[in-house]
């Protein structure tokens, strides 16, 4: 390659990048899609309930229930209409939050959520994909049913954080400062998994940095890119995922971690996702754990969670067991998942109303 002369311009920038494609603001989508009075009540109360159980003054169990990932919101909106009749029905124990999972982290490759490609076809309309996800939260949220998710993209809050109750950060972005500082600006209190290999403290480290102020690049409502500076979240809690194909659900575990969380001088309290390693990656086997945390609960005493550390339980569950791979789009089965196996909706109803009988 010769060397640049004087009048050779020599290009150095975005050399990888294929196209660069603007989206609409958070405003502009907003402004499209606004969410109703009742609709931001609706979140308003489910987060303060949610805050009242983390900080001991509501004794129901938080139960996060919903599909792994959400690719087809018609059946997702039916999922939700009968959720809300369950939440209904067990309201006095538990405080019933749907998983909305919009956006999905991989170790690899794979497709990566509604938002990234919401037709499931490789186009990457994200466009489309932001403005379904948005339509789905004000829907169920319509419903008075809070809704929860997982924030990956630090951008995406922007569009959709005034329809949540509720943010998790993924087992592999824990350790991500990016996030750890995103969840320090959020509204809404924030669930930490411990990483895939087990390790609680990076979920520990997590807690701490989010409940301080930061400093960091982001982007306003209106979609220009600025300093976000933030308060600190006082509302971070750790999600016992298991790790490494060990579980970490059992009442050792959960003592264990509780008392790593004192000794940090940090809340005492925590979420158990019964998916993942804590099911050995065997959605039917979610079962076993819930009962384990109700169990746990109900030995704890009658006065609600008592001393036991367990606030919360996270459960995959969609309209119909299992899952399905993501090939022909139109030849998919309505109401399976797309990602990781879930429980149907026949066992999801039936071990809410179990757990409630037995908290009672």
């Amino acid at each position: 390659m010769p060397a640049p002369t004087a009048t050779t311009e020599l290009n150095t920038q975005n050399l990888n990048v294929l196209g660069l494609t603007p989206l609409r603001s958070p405003s502009e989508l907003e402004a499209e899609l606004p969410a109703s009075p009742s609709a931001l009540e609706a979140v308003a109360g489910a987060r303060q309930a949610i805050q009242d159980i983390m900080m001991g003054k509501d004794s129901r169990l938080l139960v996060v229930v919903g599909p792994c990932s959400i690719h087809d919101t018609d059946a997702a909106l039916e999922y939700a209409g009968r959720l809300r009749g369950l939440a209904d029905r067990v309201s006095d124990r538990m405080l019933v939050v749907m998983r909305a999972y919009f956006e999905k982290p991989r170790t690899t490759l794979g497709w990566k959520g509604l938002i990234n490609d919401p037709h499931l076809d490789g186009t990457f309309d994200m466009q489309t994909g932001l403005r379904r996800a948005r339509k789905l939260l004000i829907d169920i949220a319509e419903l008075g049913l809070p809704t929860g998710t997982e924030l990956l993209e630090p951008i995406t809050p922007q569009f959709l954080d005034d329809l949540l109750a509720w943010a998790a950060v993924g087992a592999r972005t824990t350790e991500s400062q990016t996030h750890r500082q995103m969840a320090s600006g959020l509204s809404m209190p924030v669930g930490f998994k411990n990483a895939t290999n087990g390790n609680l403290q990076v979920a520990l480290d997590a807690m701490q940095a989010a409940r301080h102020p930061h400093h960091f690049l982001g982007i306003n409502e209106e979609g220009r890119t600025c300093v976000v500076a933030t308060r600190g979240n006082a509302f971070g809690h750790v999600i016992l995922r298991g790790g490494a194909d060990r579980p970490n659900y059992d009442p050792g575990n959960v003592a264990d971690a509780a008392a790593a969380l004192r000794k940090a001088d940090l809340n005492p309290l925590l979420m158990v996702d019964c998916s993942h390693a804590n099911s050995e990656k065997q959605h039917a086997r979610q079962t076993v754990v819930w009962e384990s945390i109700i169990e746990q609960r109900r030995a704890a005493g009658d006065d609600g969670a008592g001393g036991c550390p367990i606030i919360g339980a996270m459960i995959e569950s969609f309209l119909e067991e299992g899952n399905q791979k993501l090939s022909d789009p139109t030849a998919l089965k309505y109401g399976v998942s797309v990602t990781d196996a879930c429980v149907g909706w026949d066992a999801t109803e039936r071990m809410l109303i179990e757990g409630y009988e037995r908290l009672g």
